[in-house]
């Protein structure tokens, strides 16, 4: 998988997937969403889980207004 296709994952994934009230659902919700965009771009589904989910909590946490 190229570098764009791993920036637009985090991007994908911190964007909509932004809800959560804890950090566990943001890295749930984050992995969810990074996972299916790596079986959309026929990737592997685990480094788009690891990366969606931090991605989306590491975004949740720098700006909590943003995602609760």
């Amino acid at each position: 998988m190229s570098i764009k296709l791993y920036i637009a994952a985090i991007g994908v994934s911190a964007t909509p997937a932004g809800c959560g009230s804890t950090g566990t659902n943001q890295a749930l919700y984050g992995g969810a969403a990074g996972a299916g965009l790596a079986i959309v771009a026929d990737a592997d589904p685990i480094k788009g889980l690891v990366i969606g989910a931090a991605g989306n909590f590491f975004y949740c946490q720098i700006n909590p207004k943003k995602c609760n």
